[in-house]
């Protein structure tokens, strides 16, 4: 008996670092006003089954219908400028050829086999430990980011025999009972991830540079403060027993927020000092969105415990918890295994996705870019009223809109508006409030950068008119 894996032959396909290029041509291009009626019939179909969609499908209900590199086009033939990569996810841009022949080769050879070896996990193995700095090199691979940073919750707790966690306000970690316990739980009205936190886990405030909670007399971040009261903190609100501090070195859901360089430095040495782990959860920041394989490779900082996902298989869920060399016999202690964690089709996303960001000089690139994004959204900051504040590195971007730029009090309402206008002229993107966030593919260059900022400004510019601050 043949089998069809029998007939697939090796082929490798040749592709230049341009592929998206001839695609983007002429983009956005807006034939029909968006959402478009298409959009609108499968929309309000959908809708009758599905519930709790997202923000920024509410806020922007259309339908797409396909994306390559840099560009998305829905259902009734809008193309749109992709300033959002399916939310931090398809960093390579949609369909990578080599990332999808990759898949397509297993998915006609084998699918699963839970957790046994297979060759294109080992070199995914191989790949990824050589990338990562310091001895973060015992793994185990899993199918979303909930899972895996639950994963390392247990892991850590295994490693230190401890129980409790500490994270920072405004975090987002998943929405799974732990994960979710290490994250805001209120959200407005709606105790969406009520009623109660898991036992054990314990939030601080996170060192905001606009916004911060402990401040010098200069306005600025004392960091020294934020880690005197987490010591407080440790010895009067829990019982000692802290296994992890679980942190995103920059908050993607709180609005594209970095901490000042000297946080995590010192978060590492107090930490250690108290013999606790620093776990990273870099689902969202990993991968080079920031212009480094860890975003908290900028500080110099490796990790204890390290997640990774999103962007780690362009769109394929695969997602990975990593941990030191010298705390690897914990993992053979958790039952760290999972159903589809790890499958070749995942293993093979995963290891074109890390070849591709080597192959492509995607992390230089991402450097060189990022230089203009920083350049274009500081000059919109002195341009216009409503803008209080930039953030981001690398890809991972925002932008802070106040009413009042000494008051700094939040203009939600402009946020939704700037979002809606900008995505009518068909960039897509993320809302986050009063905090436009910006996540472009990692392989777009300075030519349509400036072409998604444009629109950007052209959309604040309009709600600065409306609310009659021009």
């Amino acid at each position: 008996m043949q089998h069809v894996h029998d007939f697939v032959e090796e082929k490798i396909t040749i592709h230049t670092k341009d592929w998206w290029k001839e695609a983007a041509a002429g983009i956005p291009n807006i034939v029909t006003e968006p959402p478009g009626p298409q959009s609108k019939r499968v929309y309000d179909k959908t809708r009758k089954f599905m519930r709790g969609l997202s923000s920024q499908v509410k806020l922007f209900p259309v339908c797409f219908d396909e994306g390559y590199g840099i560009t998305l086009t829905d259902v009734d033939g809008n193309k749109y400028l992709d300033f959002s990569s399916g939310i931090y996810v398809t960093s390579l841009g949609h369909c990578h050829p080599k990332i999808t022949e990759a898949i397509n080769k297993w998915t006609n050879k084998l699918m699963n086999c839970h957790d046994f070896t297979t060759p294109v996990k080992q070199k995914l193995l191989e790949k990824l430990v050589d990338v990562l700095p310091g001895h973060l090199n015992a793994v185990q691979l899993y199918s979303d980011g909930a899972t895996a940073v639950e994963a390392g919750l247990r892991a850590a707790r295994a490693i230190t025999g401890k129980h409790e966690f500490l994270s920072c306000y405004r975090d987002f970690h998943g929405k799974t009972m732990g994960a979710v316990s290490c994250a805001q739980m209120f959200r407005g009205d709606v105790l969406s991830y009520g009623p109660t936190r898991a036992p054990g886990f314990y939030m601080v405030p996170h060192p905001n540079p606009y916004r911060p909670t402990f401040a010098r007399a200069d306005g600025s971040v004392d960091t020294e403060r934020y880690l005197r009261f987490y010591d407080e903190f440790i010895k009067e609100a829990t019982v000692g027993n802290v296994a992890s501090f679980v942190l995103e070195p920059a908050q993607g859901w709180g609005g594209s927020i970095f901490p000042p360089d000297d946080f995590f430095p010192k978060l590492r040495k107090f930490c250690d000092e108290r013999g606790i782990l620093l776990f990273a959860d870099e689902v969202l920041t990993g991968m080079g969105r920031t212009g480094e394989w860890l975003c908290m490779s900028h500080w110099d900082v490796v990790p204890d415990i390290v997640t990774f996902g999103k962007s780690f298989g362009n769109g394929f869920p695969v997602t990975a918890m990593i941990v030191r060399e010298e705390y690897a016999e914990a993992l053979d202690r958790i039952s760290a295994s999972s159903s589809y964690g790890g499958n070749p089709m995942a293993c093979a996303a995963a290891l074109a996705s890390i070849e591709v960001i080597e192959d492509e000089e995607i992390l230089e690139n991402v450097q060189r870019v990022s230089g203009y994004f920083q350049k274009r959204m500081h000059q919109m900051k002195e341009d216009h009223p409503i803008v209080g504040d930039v953030k981001g590195k690398g890809f991972l971007l925002g932008l802070e809109l106040v009413k009042d730029k000494q008051s700094k009090e939040p203009f939600n309402e402009a946020g939704k508006l700037v979002y809606q206008k900008a995505f009518r002229k068909g960039l897509a993107w993320i809302p986050a409030g009063h905090i436009l966030r910006m996540s472009p593919p990692l392989i777009m260059d300075e030519k349509h950068a400036a072409l998604g900022m444009d629109i950007i400004e052209d959309s604040i510019s309009e709600v600065e008119r409306e609310y009659h601050y021009v």
